[in-house]
C-alpha cells in the first residue's frame, strides 16, 4: 500500500508518498480500503505545526506520527477477532487522525470507535467531506452554542467546509440564519437555506444593527468588541477551530470587552461516533448534504493542501484514492 508521510514540519513540499506493508487489524480494529479522503484546515495546521501550542499535542520539535489526514471513507476489508458490529464489505467513514493513522493512504487500520456506517445516499467522495467539518458544526451549534428553535444565528464563513454544514444544521434545528460570505458564494448560501445573506465585500457585517442569539465564526476574525455589539444579552460567540486560537489566548481580555452579558467560546471538535451517527441521520433524511468544491487525484495531494490553505474553498476539498 501507499501512504503520504512527513518527518518534519513544513508545507506541502515536505510530504512523501511511500510504500508500506498492508497492516493486519488487531482484535478491536478494522482494516479499511480508503476510497476518498478530505483536506481540512486541521490537516495543513498539523502539517506545519501552527499555531505553536498545537505542537504540545502533535510533537514539539517534529511530528509524533509521520502520517497525516483526518477524514476517510472506504470499505471494510478485514475485521479484528473481537469486532461484532462491522463485517467485510461494510462502507464506513470517520475522522481518524487522533488514532495516529492518516487518511491520506490506500489502507488504514484503526479501532472501530473511529468509524460509522457511511450514509446510504452519499458517494465515498461526498462522505469523506463530512466528519471533521460536520462534527465541528454540529458540536459547535448544539454542545457549545445550545442552539434552540427560533433563535437568530449569524454565520461568519458560511461558504466554507464548516460553514456550509453549520448553515444546514442550524436550519434543520429551526434557527433563523444570516450567512456571511463573498459575492461569488451568495447563491450557494441561498441554496442551502439561509434566510438572509450578507456579501462582506459590499456590507461591513460588524456594523449591523440586528442582534443575534448566537454567532458562529468559522473564519476566526470576529473581535470581542464586535461580538458585544452584535449579540443579544446572554448571547454566545463561537470561535471554531485553531483559526480562532488568538481569541482563546486573549479570552480574559475578551471578557473585559464583552462583559457578563455575552460569552466568547473557542472550541475544536472531538471524534464522537454518536455525533457522526447523528450527522448520518440528518444526511439520510435530506436535511444536510456536503458541498464539494474540488476533487483531486491521490498524487495531487500537495496541490490540494495548497489550495485548501489558500482559504477560498467553497465547501470541501476531496482526494480520490
Amino acid at each position: 500500500m501507499k501512504a503520504y508521510i512527513r518527518h518534519k514540519y513544513g508545507g506541502p513540499e515536505a510530504l512523501e508518498l511511500r510504500a508500506f506493508k498492508k497492516p493486519t487489524p488487531k482484535a478491536d480494529q478494522l482494516l479499511v480500503k480508503v476510497k476518498a479522503a478530505a483536506v481540512n484546515p486541521l490537516d495543513w495546521r498539523v502539517m506545519r505545526g501552527t499555531p505553536l501550542p498545537l505542537r504540545f499535542m502533535t510533537g514539539l520539535f517534529k511530528p509524533k506520527s509521520p502520517f497525516i489526514g483526518s477524514d476517510a471513507s472506504g470499505v471494510v476489508e478485514e475485521v479484528g477477532s473481537g469486532v461484532k458490529d462491522f463485517k467485510p464489505g461494510d462502507e464506513v467513514y470517520g475522522e481518524i487522525y487522533p488514532s495516529g493513522a492518516g487518511a491520506f493512504a490506500e489502507y488504514v487500520c484503526v479501532r472501530t470507535d473511529f468509524w460509522a456506517k457511511k450514509p446510504n445516499n452519499l458517494s465515498h467522495q461526498e462522505a469523506a467531506g463530512v466528519p471533521v467539518a460536520g462534527l465541528t458544526a454540529l458540536q459547535g451549534l448544539h454542545k457549545y452554542g445550545k442552539l434552540k428553535q427560533g433563535q437568530k444565528l449569524l454565520l461568519n464563513g458560511a461558504s466554507g467546509g464548516v460553514g456550509s454544514f453549520a448553515l444546514q444544521i442550524a436550519k434543520a434545528a429551526g434557527a433563523h440564519v444570516t450567512a456571511i460570505c463573498s459575492t461569488g458564494k451568495v447563491a450557494q448560501s441561498q441554496s442551502l437555506g439561509a434566510d438572509k445573506v450578507i456579501d462582506y465585500t459590499q456590507t461591513d457585517y460588524t456594523q449591523l444593527t440586528d442582534k443575534y442569539d448566537l454567532i458562529f465564526d468559522g473564519v476566526g476574525n470576529c473581535r470581542p468588541k464586535v461580538a458585544k455589539h452584535l449579540l443579544k444579552k446572554g448571547g454566545t460567540c463561537l470561535l471554531a477551530g485553531w483559526g480562532g486560537f488568538s481569541h482563546m489566548m486573549n479570552h480574559s481580555i475578551a471578557n473585559l470587552f464583552t462583559g457578563k452579558n455575552s460569552n466568547l467560546i473557542f472550541f475544536n471538535a472531538t471524534t464522537n461516533v454518536n455525533d457522526l451517527n447523528q450527522l448520518t441521520d440528518l444526511i439520510e433524511s435530506g436535511k444536510v448534504k456536503p458541498v464539494i468544491d474540488r476533487v483531486y487525484n491521490f498524487d495531487q495531494l500537495p496541490d490540494a493542501i495548497a489550495y485548501q490553505e489558500d482559504g477560498h474553498a467553497s465547501g470541501k476539498v476531496i482526494i480520490e484514492i
